[in-house]
């Protein structure tokens, strides 16, 4: 059977059936791609093409931002930088409608422009902000689904793993991705506030007002801030401007950070333990994210062998629909996929057949990336395999899942308009790229 179209339906089929099994997502993408390969070629051909793939796919000078990201991250959060944001946000808007979970989504914010990782994200501010919220009379499923959905923000706002990810499947500019993803995320942001003030007002007993906090103390309180300011500056203020490539700020940024770490008040023990901890994790993250580049890499390389991408490029081009819905389509196919995969899977299963639909069609890709980023968002916090939520459900045994699911909801809500301005005002992601 050489026919493209039965060739590629199977497998995405088999990719499907082996996960089922419980096979990791970069072997199901790796064995259902070499399957596929022999199918049309012979073992000696598959050997040749194979033999130094994991070498040419992985050994890229771009890609040594993503564990410099993740250790940087690391440091930041044992160095106490989110303890320290959320203890200025609380004092700037502790006292409004909603203030406490406010404070929660600004050092949600704050904390992901130091780690690339969602789930870091809402696990550390979650230990910080859910304690605080619980003792003030918060609604819980409020409480965790503002923790569960501030998370997100942490694959948006640079320096975003995700975003490098996609820069390293697409080929675009990572540089220009991590700026894309600046003014997304402070929208995010401005439209959750917006969000919990809204439900304060109508249900103000689900989130009692604060105490007010003097002018002085607030402005006092800035000064537990300067970290966080100065890895913005050094990490994002030195790619805008040229000065470094995104490697070399993230070079920049993880020596920032364990700076922090060292002088920071701690015993030597403790922080040689930091150390140790934020090393090994950055290691096991690393090889994740590599390993499924690898598997998606081949199985790209399938796709490409058949023609597929061309095939569905061509038939999509030819549908009787206005180019701009078509990009909806292939952006609703995500909240499926969000339901049942993680954020890199959707990437590495979608992008070799979607891409090249998306340049075809003469849309922005990173435009388009910054969108698929945002569904991916969605699905970090959607039923039933919303990583974020498991997380923000382990860190409070009186929450349940399903109070944890049912304050998402809210969120999902409010993180669907934000896809709808960004969909329908392109400029929002392309400005700051376009500037550099």
């Amino acid at each position: 059977m050489t026919d493209p179209v039965w060739l590629g339906l199977l497998s995405v089929g088999l990719i499907f059936v082996l996960m089922g099994l419980g096979v990791p997502v970069f072997a199901a993408l790796g064995l259902s791609g070499m399957v596929g390969i022999l199918l049309v070629q012979d073992v000696t051909y598959v050997y040749n093409v194979l033999q130094n793939f994991a070498f040419n796919k992985t050994a890229a000078y771009l890609l040594t931002v993503i564990p410099l990201f993740i250790i940087m991250g690391n440091f930041a959060l044992h160095a106490g930088v989110g303890k320290s944001l959320f203890h200025v946000a609380k004092r700037w808007c502790g006292h409004l409608p909603g203030g406490l979970a406010i404070a929660t989504i600004f050092t949600c914010a704050g904390f992901s422009a130091t780690s690339g990782s969602s789930v870091a994200t809402a696990a550390t501010v979650g230990s910080i902000s859910l304690p605080e919220m619980k003792q003030a009379g918060y609604d819980k499923r409020l409480s965790a689904g503002c923790v569960a959905a501030g998370g997100v923000l942490g694959v948006l706002i640079p320096p975003s793993v995700l975003l490098v990810f996609y820069a390293a499947l697409t080929e675009v500019s990572a540089g220009k991705m991590l700026m894309a993803g600046i003014l997304p995320g402070i929208l995010s942001v401005g439209v959750f506030v917006a969000g919990v003030s809204i439900i304060a007002l109508i249900k103000p007993e689900m989130c009692p007002k604060g105490e007010r906090i003097g002018w002085k103390k607030r402005f006092t309180s800035l000064r537990k801030a300067w970290q966080l300011m100065l890895l913005i500056v050094v990490v994002l203020g030195s790619i805008y401007t040229g000065w470094a490539t995104p490697t070399e700020a993230a070079s920049l940024g993880a020596m920032a950070a364990v700076l922090f770490l060292l002088f920071s008040r701690q015993d030597r023990a403790s922080k040689v333990k930091a150390i140790g901890i934020s090393s090994r994790d950055a290691v096991n993250t690393t090889v994740m994210i590599m390993m499924t580049m690898l598997g998606a890499g081949i199985y790209s390389f399938f796709l490409s062998l058949i023609r597929v991408p061309q095939l569905v490029s061509g038939w999509v081009i030819d549908l009787p629909l206005p180019a701009i819905v078509i990009i909806a389509l292939i952006l609703l196919l995500y909240v499926p996929m969000g339901m049942f995969l993680d954020a890199f899977s959707m990437l590495v299963i979608t992008l070799p057949i979607l891409f090249p639909v998306v340049t075809s069609l003469g849309f922005d890709p990173i435009w388009f990336g910054i969108l698929a980023i945002k569904m991916c968002e969605i699905g970090l916090i959607s039923p039933p395999i919303g990583l974020n939520v498991y997380v923000i459900a382990g860190l409070d045994k009186d929450t349940t899942l399903t109070d944890v699911f049912a304050g998402a909801n809210w969120f999902i809500l409010m993180e669907v308009v934000t896809v709808v301005l960004i969909f329908s005002f392109p400029w929002i992601a392309t400005f700051l790229p376009n500037t550099m």
